[in-house]
């Protein structure tokens, strides 16, 4: 409680979609990027994107966390969410996922550099997860671009 106000902490839901977001696309990838019609896929990446985007919104704009955790979690799950929004109507109107992967590139390095800072500066009790977990999926959405365009 702050000043008789409790505190409102989106960390957990934002990690337990991003999981859930990641185990989709592992899925996706595994079992239906190369089949002829990927539009079954579509709701599944659309709830885990507006999920991320909703959250990451509150989160980026009210600041229930301290300066440097509110920023890195908000507004890399806004990237993350609208990420998998567009994969979403990407999917549902059988469009291809390339220009996506271009998208993603940018914010997949700028996730690989926020987990490197979290574990350099220690920005947590225990750094190494939280960065490793930016750092594994900024890694995913830097190599998307090589992943769709890799000849089938």
């Amino acid at each position: 409680m702050d000043g008789g106000r409790p505190m409102i902490d989106y960390v957990t839901l934002l990690l337990i979609n991003m999981t859930a977001a990641l185990v989709v696309l592992a899925s996706f990838l595994w079992w239906g990027l190369d089949r002829p019609d990927n539009r079954s896929w579509a709701p599944a990446f659309g709830i885990s994107g507006l999920v991320a985007a909703i959250a990451g919104f509150a989160m980026a704009f009210t600041w229930p966390l301290p300066a440097p955790f509110s920023m890195a979690y908000g507004e890399m799950s806004v990237l993350l969410g609208v990420l998998f929004l567009g994969a979403a109507w990407a999917l549902a109107a059988g469009w291809r996922l390339l220009p996506l992967g271009y998208y993603a590139f940018l914010p997949g390095l700028a996730a690989i550099l926020l987990g490197i800072r979290i574990i350099h500066l220690s920005l947590t009790p225990a750094p190494i997860m939280p960065g490793l977990g930016f750092i594994l999926t900024g890694l995913s959405g830097a190599g998307a671009v090589a992943l769709l365009r890799w000849p089938n």
